[in-house]
């Protein structure tokens, strides 16, 4: 099938300096207030040279400003943001997946929730390219990390034209929207593989695109059992005002990133990935009366058996247990997350690749 293609992308003359390009790029809006690379004509070829599609081929159309996205222009974003060539495949299916239906991009990137989107490499791609799951991976310190999720970010903004104070209306929103992109802890992971239970092949590695609204921080140090530590990260969810209480009909999910040593200890008492979930989806459950009249009641998303008449009806935080993405992440520590998702997204994975 022959590709759709678009015209080539806008080419600026400006003074040969990075600190002016900075200055005139920050001025026009399209950075996210930190120094980026100059996309120049040779660097955008050579990052557009990384995938196997033609510069001009048209990726799709970017709400909410409906731009269109292209390899060059998404390669150009890659440069902005200090990406290698060989991490451009990845960049590549982080677009697919934030352009397909269900991820919502134009909804996410406007909310006033403060949505953005989160990048999960599972595979040996990120042990090549040096994306962290090990300490510290939600954080900076690793290049493909920032640069990755930054790209995808940069693009979003500049491609899709959600600019903060105009279209994106986040009331506070979170730092993910700089960037937000980690792998797996292979090493350290007593469960399938992330892609393996999504799905896909041991010998692939995937991207899962999460649109996220943040990170929330477990410690369970005195608990050394499996039970302990789930019943802990259970109450952790059991709060007023988490509105993906009130939007399981959206398909919304929660991703639970396990600490390599609370993994360990649930592994070792029995407890698969299925079992996890099943577990999450019976004790994080808010009753009826702290929800009534709260957050987005006037606006939630239910189902028929759920009875709002009844003070003591216990509401899971999601419509079933398979929506809780469960995964192994970070370093030494008996600290575990979750991350809670914006209610009318859909978790997108995709197996990497260059085309």
């Amino acid at each position: 099938m022959t590709a759709i293609v678009a015209p080539p992308a806008t080419r600026l003359d400006l003074v040969d300096s990075t600190f002016e390009v900075n200055e005139y790029f920050h001025a026009q809006g399209w950075t996210d207030g930190l120094p980026v690379m100059p996309p120049t004509e040779d660097k955008v070829a050579e990052m557009a040279a990384g995938c196997d599609l033609a510069p001009y081929t048209i990726l799709g159309i970017m709400a909410p400003a409906n731009g269109t996205v292209t390899v060059e222009k998404l390669a150009a974003n890659a440069v902005m943001a200090g990406c290698l060539p060989e991490y451009f495949p990845v960049v590549l299916t982080g677009m697919r997946a934030v352009l397909a239906p269900k991820f919502n991009i134009g909804g996410l990137a406007t909310t006033t929730g403060g949505g953005a989107p989160g990048f999960i490499v599972s595979g040996r791609l990120a042990d090549d390219l040096g994306i962290s799951g090990g300490t510290g991976c939600f954080g900076p310190g690793y290049r493909a990390n920032a640069a990755i999720g930054r790209a995808l970010r940069l693009a979003i903004r500049n491609l899709g034209g959600a600019h903060p104070g105009d279209m994106d209306k986040s009331t506070q929103t979170w730092p993910g929207k700089y960037a937000f992109c980690f792998a797996e802890n292979a090493a350290r992971n007593p469960f399938a593989p992330l892609r393996v239970a999504l799905g896909y092949r041991q010998d692939v590695s995937t991207l899962t695109a999460l649109g996220l609204r943040g990170v929330h921080y477990i410690n369970e140090t005195a608990q050394e059992t499996g039970r302990g530590n789930l019943e802990t990260i259970a109450g952790s969810m059991r709060r007023m005002g988490i509105v993906n209480y009130m939007h399981q009909g959206n398909g919304s999910f929660i991703a639970i990133v396990l600490g390599p040593e609370h993994a360990r200890e649930i592994a070792d008492d029995g407890y698969s990935r299925q079992d996890i979930q099943e577990f999450l989806f019976e004790h994080a459950r808010m009753p009826m009366r702290d929800l009534r009249d709260r957050t987005y009641w006037n606006f939630r998303s239910w189902p028929e058996e759920y009875d709002v008449d009844d003070p003591e009806f216990m509401v899971p935080i999601v419509m079933t247990p398979d929506k809780f993405i469960v995964l192994v992440a970070g370093g030494d520590g008996r600290q575990s997350a979750w991350l809670s998702s914006w209610y009318q997204t859909e978790a997108v994975t995709l197996e990497i690749s260059a085309r």
